[in-house]
């Protein structure tokens, strides 16, 4: 998980709302502390701390509740927007206008993971069927050219470069010129790493800038810098029109809370991250879901958004049996099926944070299991069907020579039933301590 150390954090803070019994002013005193903890750690501004605890303090304890909405789920609703907010509220995603050249500069201090960035980028957008290409205009830096290129034929993308020209500028032209040509639609430049106080180097990528009047430009920060990231993005801010910020090495980095924050003081949106080493390890940078993840809750509303596109829907009454640990094998497949209409369960489970993560025998359920699933279960009786705990050797060899199975399925059958039924009842339990439950599916964990 990105920032790892700081969710973990900012998730215990939240365990002394899940526990108590009374939301009092007391209580959120101390969720105030533990989240000021977490942030000073992870190197976030002390200005910063104080003026986001504040908010967390003052809307908690002072803000009307919202109509069939509890204390202790208003305090982690604002504690949610209070860090989407300071990280930049909104997603600022690129815009491309389809069949026209949009060329984006990047730039970047050597060693922020600029070149391998523009190489996940290319992959990223190639994947999504925008004809994407890459320019090497770096022939300052030793192996700029070698890496770009090897890194655009990794992702298939047109590359263009001139080991032998040493002109920056016209370098860029050249390649623009030549992307253009081949109906490139993103076309990333890369440019010369350089420090903020390099005069030569600042000046040559406004004269780059000015040759080839990209339609964004965007700023690489690597992540481990921590506050030290927002004073480079200033200094970058000033000598150019920066459009945007990727912030890099987010994996592993105790720092990165504080590279976050700062950048996004700046005022320039943060439009993607990078999130490990691999070519697809990159995302957009959305403050609100990122924020979720932080707090140990992945993206709720995604998950709510995907349950209503689904159009899935549970009776109240099965909703509460189900939450009570009477879970049928009926109702497994009911679950199943529905929670299909979303994509691999895995990834749902996910989205719902690490503590409701699924078992690695749990997390893919293919489509031929559970067309196997269904035959074995027309094989059962009604009785055994709301009974599955009755279903022992001689009834499984029944039912797998009814279905036309093997014996070792419906055993497998039975395990993902257990397995199941033992993952609703843990989130039953959770629902009735106060956490609040998704619209149509029982027993898990809301906002």
């Amino acid at each position: 998980m990105v920032l790892e150390g700081l969710g973990k954090s900012l998730n215990s803070a939240l365990k002394r709302l899940f526990g108590a019994t009374i939301i009092d002013a007391e209580l959120v005193k101390e969720l105030v502390k533990d989240i000021q903890r977490a942030l000073l750690v992870a190197d976030v501004d002390v200005g910063l701390v104080m003026a986001i605890t504040e908010r967390v303090q003052e809307q908690s304890l002072d803000e009307t509740l919202p109509r069939g909405i509890s204390r202790r789920e208003h305090v982690i609703k604002v504690v949610w927007d209070t860090l989407a907010f300071f990280l930049g509220e909104k997603p600022v995603p690129f815009t491309i206008v389809p069949g026209k050249p949009n060329l984006v500069m990047m730039i970047g201090i050597q060693g922020s993971g600029k070149t391998t960035t523009i190489g996940k980028l290319a992959r990223y957008y190639q994947k999504r069927g925008i004809k994407t290409g890459v320019i090497c205009a770096d022939n300052f830096r030793p192996g700029a050219y070698s890496q770009l290129k090897q890194l655009a034929e990794r992702s298939n993308v047109p590359f263009w470069g001139d080991e032998e020209e040493k002109d920056a500028v016209k370098l860029a032209k050249k390649g623009f010129k030549e992307m253009k040509k081949d109906g490139v639609e993103l076309i990333l430049l890369d440019t010369s790493g350089r420090h903020r106080e390099e005069v030569g180097l600042i000046k040559e990528m406004k004269d780059i800038s000015k040759a080839v009047k990209p339609y964004e430009i965007v700023l690489v920060i690597d992540g481990t810098l921590g506050q030290q990231a927002g004073v480079q993005a200033g200094a970058f801010k000033k000598a150019t029109n920066i459009g945007s910020i990727i912030v890099t090495k987010l994996d592993g980095s105790a720092k990165g809370g504080g590279a976050l924050s700062a950048v996004s003081s700046t005022g320039a949106p943060i439009k993607f991250i990078g999130t490990g080493e691999g070519m697809d390890a990159i995302e957009p940078f959305n403050p609100t879901k990122f924020a979720g993840r932080l707090l140990g809750m992945s993206d709720i509303q995604g998950l709510v958004d995907k349950v209503r596109e689904a159009q899935i829907d549970v009776d109240d009454d099965t909703a509460m049996r189900i939450m009570k640990g009477k879970f049928t094998l009926t109702d497994m497949m009911t679950q199943l099926k529905q929670l299909k209409k979303m994509g691999p369960l895995g990834k749902v489970m996910e989205m719902l944070g690490l503590q409701y993560k699924l078992p690695d025998d749990m997390a893919e359920v293919q489509e031929e299991n559970l067309k196997k699933f269904e035959v074995i279960m027309s094989s059962m009786t009604k009785y055994e069907l709301d009974e599955p705990k009755e279903i022992k050797a001689s009834r499984i060899k029944r039912i797998a020579k009814g279905s036309g199975t093997s014996s070792r399925d419906v055993r497998d059958l039975m395990k993902q039933y257990d397995t199941m039924k033992k993952m609703m009842k843990q989130m039953g339990k959770s629902r009735r301590r106060g956490r609040g439950g998704i619209p149509g599916l029982p027993g898990m964990p809301g906002m």
